[in-house]
């Protein structure tokens, strides 16, 4: 922002606008364009024909409120000094307003999280791809909770609001936003168990590498691992090396990712790392989670699959065995293990 300097002279203020090279709230608006396009963009993409689920609705609701962000801090750059409904709204409340939603992101991992990750649990071994109608609506009414509780804490609780009142003191031309705790700690944590279920299946991920092949089926390329396990462990040990492929497959740039900026010890601000593309990666590693923990009560119908808009993890469960098949002559993208 354009910082304004006045001095006292003889009862009479003379101000001065010092320019800088860029000023923060163009900085925040184009930032926030980027991530709101990057939003509808992960929601478009995604199949028509998945399951319904608490983590898909709060993926709408968060892009819709980086949406009214956005028009919000588009509307008040635009204007600069305006009054709305009795009160003054400047470039400052730019700043202020992000840094209120920052707040807000920041507290949101662990309670959206947990709420996923029980209705994975519950509901996984669901074929109806169509919820009742009372389980949509508990998936609405809990995203309003969640967002209402996260806001009032923010603007109630007195340490979260001392933070605040903190990041306002600093001079007009700065906008200082907070990292989130929870999402460093969410990172290092899934991190570490990606790490530690490599390391303990690190042989048969290997086996199941060195043998996949490129085979036609129903006339469509596809990668078929034919490696058949020789250990006699639980079959959910067999099976977590497979997640780790189908996860790893489509997910392994965003764990490259988070590795280097775990590594480099980077923060990025809270009203970024809780976006669209971010949840839905954690949503299929809950899911994984959850066919991990279920796996015997998992059927294995065609509905039962349409959890994941990104991930096949049928192709964990049902084996796979087809003497016609031909050599593809594109590269494929499924997975099938067999």
């Amino acid at each position: 922002m354009a910082a304004r300097l006045c001095e006292n002279a003889s009862g009479h203020y003379h101000c001065t606008h010092v320019s800088q090279p860029l000023e923060i709230s163009s900085v925040l608006l184009l930032i926030m364009l980027g991530k709101v396009s990057l939003n509808f963009f992960m929601l478009q993409v995604k199949p028509k024909n998945v399951k319904v689920s608490f983590m898909g609705y709060f993926c709408t609701s968060v892009a819709l409120v980086d949406l009214v962000l956005l028009l919000t801090l588009s509307f008040i750059f635009y204007f600069e000094d305006f009054a709305l409904w009795g009160m003054r709204f400047t470039k400052y409340h730019i700043c202020l307003f992000t840094q209120i939603i920052s707040l807000t992101y920041s507290i949101l991992h662990f309670p959206v999280y947990l709420v996923a990750a029980l209705d994975y649990y519950t509901t996984v071994s669901q074929t109806s791809q169509f919820p009742r109608r009372g389980q949509k609506f508990l998936y609405a009414f809990t995203v309003v909770v969640i967002w209402t509780s996260g806001v009032f804490c923010i603007l109630k609780v007195p340490a979260v609001y001392e933070e605040l009142e903190i990041q306002n003191s600093f001079s007009p031309d700065q906008c200082p936003l907070s990292a989130s705790l929870q999402s460093y700690s969410v990172s290092c944590a899934m991190v570490l168990l990606l790490g530690t279920a490599l390391l303990v299946c690190r042989k048969e991920v290997i086996s199941m590498l060195l043998s996949v092949r490129l085979i036609s089926f129903a006339k469509q390329p596809v990668l078929m691992f034919s490696y058949v396990s020789n250990n006699s462990s639980c079959f959910k040990w067999q099976l977590l090396s497979r997640l780790l492929i189908c996860f790893l497959g489509t997910w392994a740039p965003f764990v490259v990712l988070q590795v280097l900026l775990l590594l480099l010890g980077l923060q990025i601000p809270a009203y970024m790392d809780m976006n669209v593309p971010w949840l839905c990666f954690i949503n299929s590693f809950l899911i994984a989670a959850a066919y991990w923990c279920r796996c015997h009560d998992v059927e294995l119908t065609e509905e039962a699959w349409a959890t994941d808009p990104f991930v096949s993890w049928k192709f964990c469960f049902m084996p796979f065995n087809n003497e016609n098949t031909e050599p593809a002559d594109e590269p494929g993208t499924g997975i099938v293990i067999c």
